[in-house]
């Protein structure tokens, strides 16, 4: 059965069928990264991405300092650490929501740029914290900047990249966002927590300075009617040396056959509201995974588990909380990176199916270790975790002498793998590449929207669930969702690889069969 995307050249791949197509030279020169200025955009814009990751997962080490601090003022209960861990993803839904108008009206670079403002008060506000609302509103505002780059970057980093690149950059968003996790981690091990909210400033106060001395997205240009400014990006983008005259004339082709806003009447074209669909699903089925509670609230589920490490041929040391979460982010970062050098090789579809198979598999097998596995040898007391029984009231308790302990943290070093490897970058990768031009910014903002909506009903009911029902229910959801993901990716979801957003999108607009295939 034929894969989108991937069979030879032909009429329906032929975007502009009224341009004469380049000689193999001319696309070699237009397709090949010859120029090294791209990737330095990239890198200046996915510094966004780091202060997200950092941003998303500062309550990890953060709740359980919080919980036994002195102050009374900042001295955490369980309620306040859930509205703690829960109220990020809410300012990052908020954050979304403003992306559908930012984007189009500022523009994807000054949009990113937009977004350090709430994020450097965020950290200040959490760094200098007197009171439980300081601690909120910082964390709202770091979900807000959050929200808006995870809307914004991935569309600038789609628009600005090379066909044959564009899937090793598009998974650098992901890819900073786990090494901004990682650095909150190894940090957490040295700092106290309100140096973590200062080191955070960092990252912001670079990305602003580098930003400045970029270029804008050409495609984004060219919809306002500036051609000159769209050609010396692109010229800029691609080198001096460049032929971009038959690139420069796809984007400007199609940009023309896009020059209004979507109307509802061309939002209920197939063309336009499939892959719109498609994109939204996908959002919604990446956090349904699990993956933000498990981030969020990862040195608690560690500390219910009762991790052993070996420490000889004849005895265990209990793992510290902190050292797993490190070891989990170290994992999630090596992970990604292989996506990023293995997505324009093997394909989008492949590694979706891998990732899906992957996170089912460990989610399934932590569910099963928490309902039929030991019980801690002591009650935790972490976020309410440490009154769950985790399984059956007959379970064995751990004991210093059972591999078993190590469960939990294997499964969950395999779920970060599968999710980093697939469903993380590729997720974003796609929406950037399968949404229509004529309303990328919008409906990039929507999938921002949805997907943290999602992640705060899910982070604010995972402790609900699991006082009420045990660990081990949401862990079995969870595997289930990655069953639908498999089924769904199989059904819907296009193979994107090695052609450039004119050609995808014109695709689309073919209606042909294959597409469900």
């Amino acid at each position: 059965m034929q894969e989108p995307l991937l069979g030879a050249e032909g009429p329906d791949y032929d975007t502009f069928p009224e341009k004469s197509s380049p000689s193999p030279g001319d696309r070699t020169r237009v397709r090949a990264p010859q120029n090294k200025r791209v990737f330095l955009a990239t890198f200046a814009a996915v510094l966004g991405n780091f202060s997200f990751g950092y941003a998303l997962v500062y309550t990890s080490p953060v709740i359980p300092a919080l919980e036994h601090s002195l102050d009374p003022d900042l001295k955490l209960t369980k309620a306040q650490a859930s509205w703690f861990g829960s109220v990020f993803t809410l300012g990052a839904a908020a954050g979304g929501l403003s992306a559908m108008v930012l984007n189009d009206l500022l523009g994807r670079k000054l949009s990113i740029m937009f977004s350090a403002v709430p994020s450097a008060a965020g950290y200040a506000l959490m760094a200098g914290a007197h009171g439980f609302w300081m601690l909120l509103l910082g964390r709202t505002l770091t979900g807000f900047a959050g929200g808006l780059t995870a809307a914004c970057i991935p569309v600038y980093v789609s628009e600005i990249a090379l066909p044959g690149v564009r899937g090793a950059l598009g998974a650098t968003p992901q890819l900073m966002a786990v090494f901004g996790s990682l650095s909150l981690y190894a940090l957490g091990l040295l700092l106290p927590w309100r140096w973590l909210a200062v080191a955070g400033e960092g990252p912001v106060l670079i990305m602003i300075l580098l930003l400045s001395f970029m270029p804008n997205s050409p495609r984004f240009l060219l919809s306002r009617g500036r051609d000159t400014e769209a050609l010396r990006a692109l010229a800029w983008l691609r080198g001096a040396d460049a032929d971009i005259r038959w690139e420069f004339e796809q984007i400007q082709d199609n940009v023309q056959r896009q020059s209004t806003h979507m109307s509802w009447a061309e939002a209920r074209n197939p063309h336009m509201y499939r892959p719109i669909l498609i994109a939204l699903v996908m959002r919604f089925l990446q956090q349904l995974m699990g993956i933000t509670p498990i981030l969020v609230y990862l040195q608690p589920i560690f500390e219910s588990t009762a991790i052993l490490l070996p420490l000889s041929p004849g005895g265990f040391l209990p793992a510290a909380p902190k050292d797993d979460a490190a070891i989990v982010g170290a994992v999630r970062l090596f992970s990604v990176l292989i996506a990023a050098l293995t997505m324009d090789l093997a394909g989008r579809k492949v590694l979706l199916f891998v990732s899906a198979t992957i996170m089912f598999a460990a989610n399934l097998t932590v569910g099963l270790y928490v309902h039929f596995g030991p019980k801690p040898l002591t009650p935790n007391s972490t976020m309410g975790l440490e009154s769950i029984p985790l399984g059956g009231t007959e379970q064995p308790l751990a004991t210093p002498s059972s591999y078993l302990t190590l469960v939990p943290l294997v499964a969950t070093m395999l779920f970060i793998t599968g999710y980093a490897m697939g469903w993380g970058p590729i997720t974003w990768l796609l929406m950037s590449e399968i949404l229509p031009l004529q309303a990328r910014g919008v409906a990039s903002g929507l999938c921002v929207l949805v997907s943290w909506l999602t992640a705060f009903a899910l982070t604010k009911s995972f402790l609900l669930v699991v006082n009420a029902f045990g660990l081990h229910v949401p862990f079995f959801f969870f595997a289930a969702i990655c069953l639908a993901s498999l089924v769904f990716t199989g059904c819907c979801v296009p193979e994107t690889k090695g052609r450039s957003l004119e050609q995808i999108e014109s695709f689309f607009r073919t209606g042909r069969r294959s597409f469900l295939h």
